[in-house]
């Protein structure tokens, strides 16, 4: 299983658990992360990735546009994956986001909430492979025991793209 944060990096608290647990987790940053901040987050294990700016969509945007966008942040970052605003993306966004050498669009099959897991689709309980997004105050410490309950481990998804 793989653990998706789109915007956990600001709170210190996150940060130390990501390094206590080793925890292998992939965050989509929002605009304006601080370098200071991207640093103590890669120091501690995770990796930082691409997501668009502002969460506009950019499905049905010019080529221009999307890539202009992609790219930027993406030289910022160092990022090898993007994930699309709400998981919408286009013909266009692929190819954009391959343009600016972006490995491969993200997108996920279940949300943590801190009211519990959603699916998207498919078996209500997660399995092996799944994308996990984990919304900002979600409990990550018990979807940690519902992984290892179901005797699934926490993946580092960069390694298995």
């Amino acid at each position: 299983v793989f653990l998706t944060y789109d915007d956990a990096g600001r709170d210190p608290r996150f940060t130390a658990m990501v390094r206590q647990l080793r925890l292998p987790v992939s965050l989509f940053v929002p605009d304006g992360t601080r370098p200071d901040v991207l640093a103590r987050l890669r120091a501690a294990g995770a990796a930082v990735e691409n997501r668009a700016p502002g969460g506009r969509l950019l499905a049905g945007r010019p080529y221009t546009a999307q890539r202009l966008a992609i790219c930027a942040r993406r030289d910022h970052l160092r990022a090898r994956l993007f994930r699309p605003p709400r998981g919408v993306y286009d013909r266009t966004t692929r190819r954009a986001a391959a343009d600016c050498g972006i490995a491969a669009l993200t997108l996920w099959r279940a949300t943590l909430t801190p009211a519990g897991l959603a699916y998207s689709r498919g078996p209500r309980h997660l399995c092996p492979g799944d994308i996990v997004r984990v919304a900002p105050g979600a409990p990550t410490p018990l979807l940690l025991r519902g992984i290892q309950q179901r005797k699934l481990t926490v993946g580092r998804l960069e390694d298995y793209l």
